[in-house]
């Protein structure tokens, strides 16, 4: 258990955390679900190729970690928080064989991503003990780090709404919603897990720098992966300027708010609830179509 301080929540607003039966059907969405910027739609496209193998693998890590949680509260968090990220596992990869009907097979990036996240980031042959927690606290640690993103975007898709005023395909919008908002809502179990059990700022920084690192390179051959393989797109291509240009009309985040986002999480006062409004992800998971039936 942790010997460090833990930073106090900004807020105290403790939720149950449940797995919601959510269902969006794909039949209507178009391949360019944002009219007339297929580079925008595929640079947020990226998330259905990243998050099914990631979120499995948080669900696989945490139910490792599970027997060092002495807090009971805590471990129930946990356990919410697993089946929420199984449920987002689902969901994502559910867009995938839609995004294949289309003419766009995302099956040659994915394997990649498979592999990053159970061979280079799985279970290795360790002896019990000292080296075999080593690698566990490592991993926890590093999705503290991808968790303070998933939040940042989950808050920003909760308010992004120049992507309603481009007329962006409802259901996927309702998904991308649904997402962030259940990432609003759990933001500060994967940081208090790391605090529980471990707690060490070298290894918060040192772990960040290498999740952050990776999620760029990932997001980045992502979008080219998608805008190169495009059916309907002759010479696509995914460049800085067209990010940037994306960011400066509100249908991507700003790189300057995402700059921004570095020096908080490496405070030493960082908690996780300074990011995003807890009460508009719980208006939003009250009112989404998705996450009610379909309605």
């Amino acid at each position: 258990m942790s010997n460090t301080p833990q930073p106090a929540p900004v807020v105290s607003e403790h939720l149950e955390l449940k797995a919601r039966n959510v269902s969006f059907g794909w039949e209507k969405t178009p391949l360019h679900w944002i009219p007339g910027d297929p580079f925008t739609g595929h640079t947020i496209n990226v998330l259905h190729l990243l998050l099914p193998a990631g979120e499995r693998w948080f669900v696989h890590v945490y139910k490792q970690v599970l027997p060092y949680i002495r807090d009971e509260r805590l471990r129930e968090d946990v356990i919410g928080f697993i089946g929420q990220e199984a449920t987002h596992s689902a969901a994502h990869d559910d867009v995938l064989p839609h995004l294949k009907a289309l003419g766009l097979d995302p099956t040659p990036y994915t394997a990649q991503v498979d592999w990053l996240f159970e061979k280079l980031l799985g279970d290795r042959t360790l002896p019990p003990g000292r080296a075999r927690r080593w690698w566990l606290m490592e991993r926890v640690a590093t999705i503290a780090a991808i968790e303070h993103y998933t939040a940042f975007l989950g808050d920003w898709i909760l308010n992004a709404d120049a992507l309603d005023e481009r007329g962006a395909d409802a259901v996927m919008l309702d998904l991308l919603r649904w997402h962030g908002a259940e990432e609003v809502e759990h933001r500060s179990v994967a940081f208090d897990l790391f605090m529980h059990v471990d707690g060490s700022y070298r290894r918060r920084a040192r772990t960040w720098a290498t999740a952050f690192a990776a999620l760029l390179f990932l997001w980045q051959r992502g979008a080219r992966f998608f805008m190169e393989n495009d059916p309907s797109l002759l010479d696509g291509k995914a460049t800085v300027g067209a990010f940037l240009r994306a960011g400066r009309q509100g249908t991507l985040p700003t790189a300057g708010a995402m700059a921004r986002s570095i020096p908080r999480y490496l405070s030493r006062t960082y908690h996780p609830s300074q990011e995003g409004s807890t009460a508009q992800a719980v208006a939003y998971l009250a009112s989404s179509p998705g996450a009610n039936g379909g309605r």
